[in-house]
């Protein structure tokens, strides 16, 4: 049961980050962003920030995190495909 709330979570938050960088994907790729970006900031905005990610507990700061995290892969995935 807590994978399908995990995945649900993070089909969401993959959601608002492509909403918020105006890009269009699947819902699969929501999810994948998601767990990806949840990764990326657990090894580089947990510890500025002092907050874990939805991989710890799902809470809003860790969402938010989470979030940060997806946001800033999306970037990079956007200056890699400008790059070609």
């Amino acid at each position: 049961m807590n994978i399908i709330i995990y995945l649900i979570v993070a089909a969401v938050i993959g959601w608002a980050a492509t909403m918020i960088m105006r890009d269009r994907s699947s819902l699969l790729i929501n999810i994948v962003v998601a767990v990806v970006g949840a990764f990326l900031a657990g090894w580089f905005l947990s510890p500025i920030f002092g907050v874990g990610t939805i991989n710890d507990a799902i809470t809003l700061p860790t969402m938010l995190v989470t979030l940060l995290g997806a946001i800033i892969l999306l970037a990079i995935v956007r200056l890699v495909r400008r790059g070609r």
